[in-house]
């Protein structure tokens, strides 16, 4: 393996994690329209907190995706065949959730439906990629030439379901410690208390899903420092987020929250190293990052554009959240989403 075969799937790694932390306190936002809020002001708050910044965070997985066709594409072809309904469901969960903040704002009469698709959306988007990752790291049937053949258990199993759960809970709670962040009133106060509650239900979850992990998938077999050390730290960093939000340290508790997604992230990547796709069939057959990129020429090519380019879009990224920084109060009309 050449270092720039593992620095693109690094590189395919931190997209992922930098997807879910922007893209997964979105997720929470848009499913807390209809948990949290009281009326359709609550409703306007909350969506006004993700207003300017939703669509920049869904660049992220758009990057993700076209850095894994350019620099992986047997892994691409391999995983977007297999996954091929799967990836549907996702795609159908960003379209109408998308759609859902412009058609809202402009509706009188049908504001109801629009919020209902926004939550929908931003439930099903994290909830099939749990499936997606955690069915993934389990092994799936693939054959000598990538092929995979899978039946609905391969995708629908006790891992895959609660993890796909795990992956939903810890985007709503990342959710509410941003609205705990960025509203004041009775959302603020709402947000606060949803998410102290279900903390015990997420510490519950992380440890059926370690379980699940040790008997379900090799990783523990493969790697188990790292791979019991990435686990501990999800913990605390939800036990750090927990207590943050406690003590009214908002920003302390989003950024714990956002972290545990990343560490989620790169345990699952850390697992399926050196794999790309892992086969139930066959060792033989497991997709191998050696195997599954594209030339070197290419890798070379791309990886001075990614590194001339990345500056300029993080420095954009943090710009735009500074210049929105403020708190979306409850007592001042929101502008643009109650036309």
């Amino acid at each position: 393996m050449s270092g720039l075969q593992l620095f693109w799937f690094i590189l395919i790694g931190v997209l992922f994690a930098g997807f879910f932390f922007l893209e997964g306190f979105d997720f929470g936002v848009g499913m807390s329209t209809k948990t949290l809020a009281f009326d359709e002001d609550e409703e306007s708050q909350i969506i006004a907190t993700i207003g300017p910044v939703w669509d920049g965070n869904e660049v992220w997985l758009v990057t993700a995706g076209g850095a894994m066709f350019a620099s992986f594409p047997f892994w691409y072809a391999s995983l977007f065949s297999g996954y091929y309904l799967i990836l549907l469901l996702i795609l159908v969960g960003l379209i109408i959730r998308g759609v859902s903040f412009e058609f809202r704002g402009k509706s009188t009469k049908h504001k109801a439906l629009w919020t209902w698709t926004l939550a929908i959306g931003s439930f099903m988007v994290p909830f099939f990629f749990g499936i997606l990752f955690t069915s993934l790291i389990q092994g799936m049937p693939i054959d000598a030439n990538g092929d995979m053949m899978a039946t609905f258990t391969d995708y629908i199993n006790p891992l895959s379901v609660v993890g796909a759960i795990a992956l939903t809970l810890l985007s709503y709670l990342h959710g509410m410690n941003y609205l705990a962040l960025k509203t004041t009133g009775p959302v603020r106060e709402k947000a606060k208390n949803h998410a102290q509650a279900l903390y015990w239900v997420l510490y519950a979850g992380l440890v059926l899903f370690s379980i699940l992990l040790f008997f379900n998938t090799d990783f523990f077999e493969n790697n188990f420092v790292l791979t019991t050390i990435l686990l501990v730290l999800m913990v605390a960093l939800t036990l750090i987020a927990n207590v943050a939000l406690y003590r009214h340290k908002e920003l302390l508790a989003f950024l714990a929250s956002g972290f545990t997604l990343i560490t989620l992230v790169a345990l699952l990547f850390t697992g399926l190293f050196p794999r790309v796709m892992i086969s139930s069939i066959s060792p033989d057959f497991d997709i191998l990052i050696k195997n599954a990129t594209s030339t070197p020429y290419t890798l070379k090519i791309m990886s001075m554009v990614s590194l001339t380019i990345l500056p300029f879009v993080l420095g954009y990224i943090a710009w735009s959240y500074y210049i929105f920084r403020g708190r979306i109060k409850h007592d001042e009309p929101v502008e643009g989403y109650d036309e």
